[in-house]
């Protein structure tokens, strides 16, 4: 992962890479030890320059599923990626006084804006839909976001009640989140990164493999997004919502969940975006070159020792002495261009051999 997403840093030269969850293994259960060093190992996987955003939404690795999460890890998860709501890119400050969503530790959505686009972060583990808390909190804010960005849509006739609050961009946000939206299951999708034939058909368990039907209507008429992208399931899937809201799945980063696994590179505008799937390495090919390489090297080690040549020798001297019947040796096969000959030796005037000779076309 350090190597490729490196190698993806110097080549692509993004500006913002967004984390689609489960950014830690087992952040759920770690003590406070076990998360620092998570957090060092994490930073030197994915360094980045100072002009490099990096933003990160939460998963169930990283704070547990509904019944396991709680204020504690959501703070701590939001104390190593910074929970500003808004950001600002190639070092022109955006943020307007004022337009920063109340800060509170219910693990709700984060928005993240520039001139003309916006990016919403939300927490999906808090859909569960119960009313408790976290839960109710993140509901909250959502609202309250879906009445900001409802009231910047309002061009010319903007409803009373919004007030003198300071417009966000116009165009539809993207929507980023760990579970995707509500589907069956897998069946629909395609590629060579998606699921494998056998796991297609499982049914998806709502509020465990995605969100609920409700949670993810909710999300579609709250916020309106022209594009969602998620993660959760480490295969890839595209699916159609609703009137026509794109949903990306983007697979698995890491080989420790798939042999193919990928990223995606995405250009986006006010009105158009534009995505493309970056494979990594396969990791059958990776450990297959590794080792036909340390094969040649120890191969090369012996023949610059003279071991090889000595046992080659050895090998061929013992050949020579083997007997296949008694009174009968038989010499080496040779080969010409078209012509192949196999003649017993003749030992004594008692055991007379037969020539073969066979021609080929």
């Amino acid at each position: 992962m350090e190597r490729a997403f490196q190698t993806a840093l110097w080549l692509l030269q993004p500006e913002v890479v967004f984390i689609l969850g489960d950014v830690f293994d087992e952040g759920k259960w770690s003590s406070s030890q076990a998360w620092a060093d998570d957090v060092g190992r994490f930073w030197k996987i994915f360094r980045h320059p100072p002009h490099v955003q990096l933003r990160a939404v939460a998963g169930n690795h990283d704070i547990g599923f509904h019944y396991q999460m709680n204020t504690y890890k959501i703070k701590r998860f939001e104390k190593v990626f910074n929970p500003e709501r808004l950001f600002s890119w190639k070092g022109i400050n955006f943020c307007v006084p004022g337009t920063q969503s109340p800060v509170d530790s219910t693990g709700g959505p984060w928005l993240i804006s520039c001139p003309c686009l916006s990016f919403v972060m939300v927490n999906s583990v808090a859909l569960e839909g119960d009313s408790c808390d976290i839960c109710s909190g993140a509901e909250a804010e959502l609202l309250e976001l879906s009445h900001r960005l409802n009231c910047s849509r309002e061009q010319e006739h903007r409803p009373q009640e919004c007030g003198d609050r300071q417009r966000l961009p116009a165009s539809a946000p993207i929507l980023l989140q760990h579970f995707p939206l509500y589907r069956r299951n897998d069946a629909n999708c395609s590629g060579e990164d998606a699921a494998p034939p056998d796991e297609k058909y499982t049914p998806f368990k709502e509020r465990y493999d995605a969100l609920s039907q409700e949670a993810s209507r909710k999300l579609l008429w709250w916020l309106r997004p022209r594009l969602v992208l998620s993660g959760h399931t480490h295969s890839a899937c595209e699916v159609l919502h609703g009137a026509g809201v794109l949903e990306v799945s983007v697979p698995s980063f890491s080989w420790r969940n798939r042999n193919n696994p990928s990223f995606i590179m995405g250009s986006v505008t006010a009105t158009e975006y534009a995505l493309a799937k970056c494979y990594l390495p396969c990791e059958d090919m990776v450990l297959t070159t590794y080792c036909t390489a340390a094969g040649g090297l120890v191969l090369l080690t012996l023949v610059h020792a003279g071991l090889v040549a000595s046992s080659f020798h050895f090998g061929w001297n013992m050949l020579r002495k083997f007997k296949t019947t008694p009174g009968t040796s038989l010499e080496p096969l040779s080969f010409s261009h078209s012509l192949f000959t196999m003649r017993p030796v003749v030992k004594d005037s008692h055991s007379q051999g037969t020539e073969i000779y066979r021609d080929f076309p």
